[in-house]
Order: C-alpha cells, then sequence, then structure tokens
C-alpha cells in the first residue's frame, strides 16, 4: 500500500515533536534548586497547625501544586513565595502561625522577586546572610514574628529591593550602613517594634525614592539626620517611641509629599524649627512627649492641609500664635501640659470643624474669647489646670455640643450654670473649683453624663433623688465637699444594662450619714464597679456583707467613718486601712472582736 506524500510529511512532523524536549509542550517544571530549597525550609518548620506547607509534596511539582509558590514559566524557576499568617478576603480572614527557623537554603532562589513569611509570629532565630543571595529579590517581609540577630550586612547585594519589612520582631544591633548604601531603590522601610539601637545613619538620605520610613517602637538614639530633607518622596515617617535627641533639623521642612509625622515619645529638645511651613501635603502632625521648648513658630499657620497638631507633655512656651486660625482644616488640637502662657487667639474661631481643643495644664490666662462659640463641631473641650480666673462658666458656652467638657482648675464658683441641664455632654469635669451651694435637681436631666467630677469644691446638702436618672453614669467624684444625707439616690441610680454600671466611685471626705443599704450588691449599677471610696464621712450601722462580695471590687476604702460590727468574711483582700478609724469595727483584717 502506498503513502501519500502528505502522510508521511505528517507523521515526520509528529515524530520531530515527540523527539524535542517537554518544555516545547508545557511550561517547564519546578528547578531542581528551589524544589531542595522549599523541601529544606520545610523542614525547618517544626508546627503548621493550618497546614500552610501540607501541598508541599516531594512527589508533586512545587510550580502548580505547591501552594503559595509561583514560578516562571519559561524556566521554572521559584519567583513568589508567598505563605503569611494572615491573609483573606472580604468573606475569610485566615490567621495564623507557623514555628521553626529560616533555611539559609532560601537564599538559593536565585530568581526570588517577592518573599512573604510575615505574621506567622513564631518564626525564631536569625535572618540567614545567605538571604544576600536573592539578587533579584523586590519584596521581603519577614514582620511580625520571633526573629533575632542584626540585619545581615549581605543585604547591601539586594539592590533591586523595593519593600523590605522587619517590624515586630526581636532584631538588635545597628543598621549597617553599607545596606542603606546600596538599596537605593528601596520605597518603604519597615523596622518597627524591634530593638535596633545606635543612630539613624547619615547614609539614610541616599534612599531618594522612600515613600515610607517606620522606626518606631527601637532603641535608636543620637540626632536625626539631616540628610533626612533629602527625601523628597516621603509620604510617611514615624520614629516614635525610642531614644532620639537633639534638635529637629532645618531639613525637615524639604520633605513636602510627608502626609503623617510621628517623632513622640523621644527626648527631642530645642525649638520647632520654622521650616516646618515647608510640610505643604502634611495632615498629622505628632511630636508629644518630647522636651521640645520655645514658642510655636508664626510658620506653623502656613500648612494647608493640617489636620491633627499634637505637642502635649513638652515644654513649650510663648503666647499661642494668632496664625494657627489659618489652619481651617484643623479638626484636632492637642496642646496639653506646656508651659503656654497669654490668652487664647480670637482666631481660633475660624476654626470652623475643630472638634478637640485641648490646652490644658499650661499657664493660660485672661477672657476665654468669645469667638470660640462659632466651633459648633467641637466635642471636646479641654482648658483645665490654666490660671483662666473664669469666676463662671460663659453663658455661650451653651451654643456648643459638646461631648466632653473640662475646666478642672480654672477658678470658677458660684453655682452650676442651668444650661447644663440642656446639654448633651458626657463627660464632665468641674472639680478643684470654688463651685457652691446645692447639687441643682436638674441634674438628673443630663441624662447623657458617663463620667462626673465636681470634687474640690464647695457643695453642701444632699444629692438629689433626680440623681437616679443618671443612667449612663459609670463614674463618679465628689469628694471633698459638704454633700451630707443618705446614699441611696447615689447607689441605687438607674442603669442601662451594660451600659450606667458603676465602675468607680469617690465619695470621701463628705459629710454623708446613715447605714449602707444591705441589698447593695441586688442594684444593677454595682454589678460591675471596681472602685468604691467611702472614707471620710459619717457612715453608721454594719457593712453589709453583698459590698465585699461584689465580683468586680478590686478597691475599697471605708476607713474613718461610725461603721460598727464584725467584718463580714470575704474572698477579696483588703488591706486593714480600708477600715481603720471606725471606733466600733472589728474582725479580720482588723483585730478580732473581743466577744467577753
Amino acid at each position: 500500500m502506498e503513502i501519500s506524500i502528505h502522510s508521511k510529511t505528517f507523521l515526520l512532523s509528529f515524530l520531530f515533536i515527540l523527539s524535542q524536549p517537554l518544555s516545547f509542550l508545557v511550561s517547564q517544571a519546578c528547578h531542581s534548586v528551589d524544589r531542595q530549597a522549599l523541601l529544606h525550609f520545610k523542614r525547618n518548620i517544626i508546627s503548621d497547625p493550618s497546614k500552610l506547607l501540607h501541598s508541599w509534596s516531594p512527589s508533586s511539582d512545587c510550580c502548580s501544586a505547591w501552594e503559595g509558590v509561583v514560578c516562571d514559566s519559561p524556566s521554572g524557576r521559584v519567583v513568589k513565595l508567598s505563605r503569611p499568617g494572615l491573609s483573606g478576603d472580604n468573606d475569610f480572614i485566615l490567621d495564623t502561625y507557623m514555628s521553626g527557623t529560616l533555611s539559609p537554603f532560601l537564599g538559593n532562589l536565585s530568581s526570588l522577586q517577592l518573599l512573604d513569611l510575615s505574621n506567622l509570629k513564631n518564626l525564631k532565630g536569625p535572618i540567614p546572610p545567605e538571604f544576600g543571595k536573592l539578587s533579584n529579590l523586590t519584596h521581603l517581609f519577614l514582620d511580625t514574628n520571633k526573629l533575632t540577630g542584626s540585619i545581615p550586612w549581605t543585604f547591601q547585594y539586594l539592590f533591586r529591593l523595593e519593600k523590605l519589612y522587619l517590624g515586630n520582631n526581636d532584631m538588635s544591633g545597628s543598621v549597617p550602613n553599607s545596606v542603606l548604601e546600596a538599596v537605593s531603590s528601596l520605597l518603604e522601610l519597615g523596622l518597627s517594634g524591634n530593638r535596633f539601637s545606635g543612630p539613624i545613619p547619615n547614609s539614610i538620605g541616599n534612599l531618594v525614592l522612600l515613600t515610607k520610613l517606620e522606626l518606631q517602637g527601637n532603641k535608636f538614639s543620637g540626632t536625626i539626620p539631616t540628610s533626612i530633607g533629602k527625601l523628597k518622596s516621603l509620604t510617611y515617617l514615624d520614629l516614635s517611641k525610642n531614644r532620639i535627641g537633639g534638635r529637629l533639623p532645618q531639613s525637615i521642612g524639604g520633605l513636602s509629599e510627608l502626609v503623617l509625622l510621628y517623632l513622640n515619645h523621644n527626648k527631642i529638645t530645642g525649638a520647632i524649627p520654622s521650616s516646618i511651613s515647608g510640610l505643604a501635603s502634611l495632615r498629622f502632625c505628632q511630636l508629644s512627649e518630647n522636651k521640645l521648648t520655645g514658642t510655636l513658630p508664626a510658620s506653623l499657620g502656613q500648612l494647608p492641609k493640617i489636620e491633627r497638631l499634637i505637642f502635649e507633655n513638652n515644654r513649650l512656651s510663648g503666647k499661642l500664635p494668632a496664625t494657627i486660625g489659618h489652619l481651617t482644616t484643623l479638626t484636632d488640637i492637642f496642646f496639653a501640659n506646656n508651659h503656654f502662657s497669654g490668652m487664647i487667639p480670637s482666631s481660633f474661631g475660624n476654626l470652623h470643624i475643630l472638634q478637640t481643643l485641648d490646652l490644658s495644664k499650661n499657664r493660660l490666662s485672661g477672657q476665654i474669647p468669645p469667638q470660640l462659640a462659632k466651633l459648633q463641631m467641637l466635642q471636646t473641650l479641654d482648658l483645665s489646670s490654666n490660671p483662666l480666673r473664669l469666676l463662671s462658666i460663659p453663658s455661650w458656652f451653651s451654643k456648643f455640643k459638646l461631648f466632653r467638657l473640662l475646666l478642672a482648675k480654672t477658678g470658677v464658683k458660684g453655682q452650676l450654670p442651668m444650661w447644663l441641664s440642656s446639654s448633651s455632654i458626657s463627660i464632665l469635669d468641674l472639680s478643684g473649683n470654688a463651685l457652691a451651694g446645692k447639687l441643682p435637681h436638674w441634674i438628673g436631666n443630663m441624662t447623657n453624663l458617663s463620667f462626673l467630677n465636681l470634687s474640690n469644691n464647695a457643695f453642701h446638702s444632699s444629692v438629689p433623688a433626680e440623681f437616679k436618672n443618671l443612667s449612663l453614669l459609670m463614674d463618679l467624684d465628689l469628694h471633698c465637699n459638704k454633700f451630707s444625707g443618705p446614699l441611696d439616690s447615689i447607689l441605687s441610680k438607674q442603669s442601662q444594662d451594660p451600659l450606667g454600671q458603676f465602675n468607680s466611685i469617690d465619695l470621701s471626705n463628705n459629710m454623708f450619714t446613715g447605714p449602707i443599704d444591705e441589698h447593695i450588691g441586688e442594684e444593677p449599677a454595682m454589678a460591675s464597679i471596681k472602685s468604691i471610696i467611702l472614707s471620710s464621712n459619717k457612715l453608721t450601722g454594719t457593712i453589709p456583707k453583698q459590698l465585699l462580695d461584689l465580683k468586680d471590687l478590686q478597691e475599697l476604702n471605708l476607713s474613718k467613718n461610725q461603721l460598727h460590727g464584725v467584718i463580714p468574711p470575704h474572698k477579696a483582700s483588703f488591706p486593714a486601712s480600708a477600715f481603720m478609724d471606725n471606733p466600733g469595727l472589728c474582725g479580720a483584717p482588723l483585730p478580732p472582736c473581743n466577744h467577753s
């Protein structure tokens, strides 16, 4: 039988195809070097409860069958290894861990571009120096583990690296200069939550493409290098919670793209530089808990996008610049615990979207400008501990829609203003003033109150029955007044379970009388109370067993009253000082009763 010329051609073509490597038909299988490297990593893992590496079987192809492994099709080399402990989508989030160490054989994955072993919580030991061989690596995520040791000097060979995250481990040592000088392609650097020490290298200025720098929560010392001003693309800078000192460099004003600046909890000294006006994109600025001095520069008022200024707990002084009133994007001002003096600028009334104004613990004086009444979005006003000599709370305060009003130690005198009865205030602190008179019946209308501090004033008479209406009240401090009468309207107040149950009560140093209700433990408002201070009153009768059996009670003081009888047996450990100076009281922890 004759075979046509066309049939011969087809047969020859078919035999040719069969003679070619399999890659002619399908993608190349996993490279043997990479397979062995991955299997060695798996052998170093001693616990994998969610079976993140379960599919990594020696009998299967690592490119097509192993979860978390991606290969380059033509070569069969691994380009991505991703087995994070926290992953998922909108419907399901996997939060797990793996225990073990990093295998140096991972350094043989010469085509690897992404390595993500973050959030595995329990990877221990050092980062192998062999990782420096991963010259194609662009993304390295090893954060949130228990890795130790220092940053390998071999990282200087990772010249393609764009994102490096080693945060939330237990690493230490200094950041190698040679690494920062070499990885000039770096876009994001995260080293937070470790024990890195020494100065921030001046070579940080070489990372001119950097957009994100997270160094918070370490032991870095020295000063902020002036070269930081070269990071023109930086949008996020967090150096908080370190031991950084010295002055803020003028060059910091060159960070025109910076959106978030966190330098809090350091030892930074000197004045805030006038160059801060160059931070044209800045929205959040936190410089609190430092040793900053001097006056605020007027140029602070040139930040067109600023939303939060947090300068509390420093040593800043002088007058508050009126230019702050130009910052109409501001939502929060935290300037507490400084040495600011003079009057509050009337220009603050222009901050029409301001929600928080905290100027407490300063040396401010003079009239509170009525222009502040324009702050209709203000939720928190704290002017406590300033020598304002208010005499009375301004009536225009009634125009506010405040959630928190704190005017402790501001010189307020007289009686509580009646406009409070129609306010929606939840937290009210008027302690340390010279307020006097009776607690008004309309106090019961302030049903949004969750915290009330009227301590260290001169209130007298009994607490009105309407006090029971404060069904959301959780913390009450009336100590050091001249209140009298029974405790019933306080201890038996209404609550909205679980809201409105007392957390703390301090009624000490008053003239409250009568017995403590023996059924106090059955009052819904007392169900989860942690602290009861009733010392230095004129309470009589015996101590109710239900009082000592309150399940969450941690602090109790009944000293300096006229209580008598045996202290009921109780499981809680209260010191003898909690019961002393009650002449008729006996039993543990006081001396035993005399039955003769």
